[in-house]
């Protein structure tokens, strides 16, 4: 759901114009919508750092969506591999431990 910002009207993206108050948002070319691109180097940023990662989030999450989207998810899929790669790890030394072999 959308929701005009001037009135608070619920209104439909597809015209962009709120039918009640008759206002229309105005994106100029410098806007951050205007560069928004979800580029790749953001995404790797925030896998090899994911706190950044998290931060860039945090912050672009409105202004920049598929920016934003690319460093969490870059932060996220580091996450997930190192907790992978730790149970992985903590397995193989228990089972080393556990046969002696060490």
């Amino acid at each position: 759901m959308a929701y005009c910002s001037k009135c608070g009207e619920e209104k439909d993206y597809q015209n962009g114009k709120c039918e009640k108050c008759g206002f229309q948002p105005q994106l100029n070319q410098n806007s951050s919508f205007a560069n928004d691109d979800g580029g790749f180097l953001w995404g790797l940023l925030g896998f090899c750092v994911p706190i950044v990662g998290l931060v860039l989030w945090l912050i672009w999450r409105t202004e920049r969506p598929v920016t934003a989207k690319a460093a969490g998810m870059g932060a996220l899929v580091s996450v997930i591999l190192n907790i992978v790669f730790s149970i992985i790890y903590v397995a193989i030394v228990a089972a080393t431990i556990g046969t002696g072999t060490y």
